[in-house]
């Protein structure tokens, strides 16, 4: 099954941290997905832009309006994601529970994936 694992911060504190701090909390995630990709359990793992990059076209209305910025106001932003594939959820939050370890802070939100589109780029 399919998951999605949702990277939630506040993205002033994230993009706050000086190129060395980044790069240990990125050393530190990248020894718990080592094994995750090595076992073929884990798919890609994406870092968004900060939101002042973002881009939102709200659809409720003719024409579609489009707006600067994302689309939720939070305290914490979607700053990346994981796609894993696992048995079950157990499994997801074991997985989560270890990237945790790696980067404190802010909170992961664990989501099935039901696939839409499968990736044919490498097809």
């Amino acid at each position: 099954m399919l998951y999605a694992i949702l990277c939630y911060h506040e993205e002033d504190v994230v993009w706050s941290w000086s190129k060395e701090q980044d790069e240990a909390v990125m050393a530190r995630l990248a020894e718990v997905q080592g094994p995750l990709i090595a076992a073929g359990k884990m798919g890609p793992s994406l870092r968004l832009l900060p939101t002042t990059a973002a881009t939102t076209l709200r659809k409720s209305q003719e024409p579609a309006l489009v707006m600067d910025g994302p689309f939720a106001e939070t305290k914490e932003q979607l700053l990346g994601f994981y796609v894993i594939e696992v048995e079950d959820l157990k499994e997801a939050l074991a997985i989560a529970r270890d990237l945790a370890s790696a980067n404190p802070g802010g909170a992961y939100e664990l989501r099935p994936i039901g696939l839409y589109n499968p990736d044919r780029r490498g097809a």
